[in-house]
């Protein structure tokens, strides 16, 4: 029941190589279109994934940058509050200083002068650390609505609706009015 070996002449060879090497080109064709598909497919990953990253990238540098502005933000409001959190404290003490003025007006032993100009000048001096300075009033100047306090008129012999009086002093906190000076305005000019 053994078949005879059968034998193969020239051309049946031929034919036999010609098929197996068709059938071999087949299948490399074939592995080709699948690597390529695979290919296409990765070059397609890769696309999405390089456009993904993109978007992180851009997402992470925008909070990034927002942090870095909301940090700026909070330590200039920290500041503010530093440099301000002691303004109802010295507007309090302000009467204070009106008071040793007062004081100063009336007449008393040179001791005592001294004693009550000392201690004045440390007030003031204390304040001065604190970025406190007392708005400078002259005479004869234009009234700047966001430094002086109009009070009244009166006559005078500068000229009319400059400051003729300084009633009680302004300041000043870095640069920031805590109090106006109150002052009077000239009303008219006085001949001599």
């Amino acid at each position: 029941m053994n078949e005879p070996h059968k034998k193969y002449d020239q051309e049946e060879i031929e034919i036999i190589d010609e098929g197996e090497s068709a059938f071999a080109e087949a299948e490399a064709d074939e592995e080709e279109d699948a690597a390529a598909d695979k290919l296409k497919k990765a070059k397609k990953e890769l696309a999405s994934c390089r456009k993904e990253k993109q978007e992180y990238l851009e997402g992470w540098q925008r909070a990034k940058a927002d942090l870095i502005n909301y940090k700026k933000d909070e330590s200039r409001r920290n500041e503010l509050i530093a440099k301000f959190a002691s303004e109802d404290m010295v507007y309090d003490i302000l009467p204070v200083l009106d008071n040793f003025d007062l004081a100063l007006q009336h007449d008393m032993s040179d001791d005592v002068r001294r004693g009550i100009t000392m201690i004045r000048s440390q007030f003031e001096d204390a304040l001065k650390r604190r970025g406190v300075e007392a708005i400078v009033v002259q005479l004869g100047e234009s009234f700047d609505i966001t430094k002086h306090e109009s009070v009244g008129e009166m006559e005078s012999a500068v000229p009319e609706g400059t400051i003729a009086e300084e009633l009680q002093k302004g300041f000043m906190m870095h640069g920031k009015v805590i109090r106006a000076s109150k002052v009077k305005l000239a009303k008219k000019s006085i001949s001599r």
